[in-house]
């Protein structure tokens, strides 16, 4: 796609990165067909052949306008597009481009500055958000059926393992999901230890800075990954081997980190290390599962609906590691239609674009709830509040139900 810059976006990193991706782009339109707001809207200017068009027009010189920043703001940033583009066009890339040129001409309003700082500050702070959530579930009975729905339960941690081993990995200090679902990590932490390796919570690493990323403070989320690689950086000089993600979508942040930083003279290298040493947690374990296997044959056969976030098809690109550990100790899965497909979960989208959202959720489970399952299993926190509020089924991270199995 031949790209005529502006004269604000000639010479600048941002600039030169989005004309060799605009450049690589052929006007397919074979994205728009795995699109999901394409094919909720069926309006061009709502798939990604028409959202690379409206980026091209503004890195052009043409003003933003309200209606821009809205198609940007409805893109689910699922990456489905990438994974279907036959040109290898980077997406997601180009989107963070686009939305930061747009949002720079294109004020917001108070009221959507203020639900987008609010969010900033509450969900990438792990005290504030699990004190704001022990309020809403005290007062649930109070609430809308909407927010009832949204606020279950959080099931028990239960134990961390105190037992040392040689082999040591990182997790990470998970802010959102530790306060929604503090089970999942404990539940990593008694998996990795019955396999023989110890989980690290590193004092100092938080939120991965994805949610300040994509909401509009890049400088902010970029500092969020500063402060992790700082430390987690020597804890890898000092024999760790990996850094597990339980949350994919933290898992892609982090693999990203090396490209986030690269143009960072005191981080480039150190975020390289960081991104090298990150692994998806079923990534990490479908290697070692032959060792569990004796544990969890006995377990009854489990019917199970595998939802695969789109960070670990689209981004991480391993979904089909965890679909292979699961059935390889036992777990049936059942087909799902329209697998590649986003719930509408996708970070803070559920939050900012509800009605969509549930429309893309209801759509999910109606396709995850065809085949009969007992238990719907999946790799990422928000996609698991975000079914579980409208699901007839549990949903869980499938660690708990794999921590569970290996129980006496």
């Amino acid at each position: 796609m031949e790209t005529r810059l502006a004269e604000r976006f000639k010479g600048t990193a941002e600039g030169t990165a989005a004309e060799a991706i605009l450049r690589a782009c052929v006007h397919c339109g074979f994205c728009n067909a795995t699109c999901p707001t394409y094919r909720l809207l069926g309006d061009e200017l709502d798939g990604p052949r028409g959202r690379i068009y409206q980026i091209k027009q503004v890195l052009e010189g043409v003003p933003a306008t309200p209606l821009t920043q809205l198609h940007l703001d409805r893109c689910l940033t699922c990456r489905n597009c990438e994974t279907t583009c036959p040109s290898g066009v980077e997406y997601s890339r180009l989107l963070d481009i686009g939305r930061a040129a747009v949002d720079a001409q294109v004020p917001r309003s108070a009221a959507a500055r203020l639900q987008r700082a609010l969010l900033r500050a509450v969900l990438t702070r792990r005290a504030l958000f699990g004190a704001a959530l022990r309020l809403g579930r005290t007062l649930r009975p109070l609430l809308p059926r909407s927010l009832r729905a949204s606020l279950q339960p959080a099931r028990p941690a239960g134990h961390w393992p105190q037992a040392r081993h040689a082999r040591r990995v990182l997790l990470l200090r998970s802010c959102t999901q530790g306060a929604l679902a503090p089970s999942i990590d404990a539940a990593t932490a008694r998996v990795l230890d019955a396999l023989g390796i110890e989980a690290l919570i590193a004092p100092g690493s938080g939120c991965c800075g994805a949610l300040r990323y994509h909401l509009g403070d890049q400088p902010g989320g970029l500092d969020d990954a500063r402060r992790n690689i700082d430390a987690w950086v020597a804890q890898l000089e000092a024999g760790v081997e990996a850094i597990i993600l339980n949350a994919s979508g933290c898992a892609a942040q982090v693999r990203d980190y090396g490209r986030l930083l690269g143009d960072d003279p005191a981080y480039a290298g150190k975020a390289r290390r960081v991104s090298a040493a990150a692994r998806d947690l079923g990534e990490f374990l479908a290697p070692e599962c032959a060792a569990l296997l004796p544990r969890v044959a006995r377990a009854r056969a489990l019917r199970v609906a595998l939802h695969k976030p789109c960070t670990q098809q689209h981004a991480l690109r391993c979904a089909d590691a965890t679909e292979m550990l699961l059935g390889s100790l036992g777990v049936e899965l059942l087909p799902v239609a329209e697998a590649h497909l986003c719930c509408g979960s996708a970070g803070t989208y559920s939050l900012l674009q509800r009605e969509l959202a549930q429309r893309l959720r209801e759509r999910k489970l109606t396709q995850l709830l065809a085949p009969g399952p007992e238990l719907i299993l999946s790799s990422n926190i928000g996609c698991i509040t975000h079914l579980a509020a409208a699901s007839e089924v549990p949903v869980w991270h499938w660690i708990e139900w794999l921590d569970g199995a290996l129980r006496p």
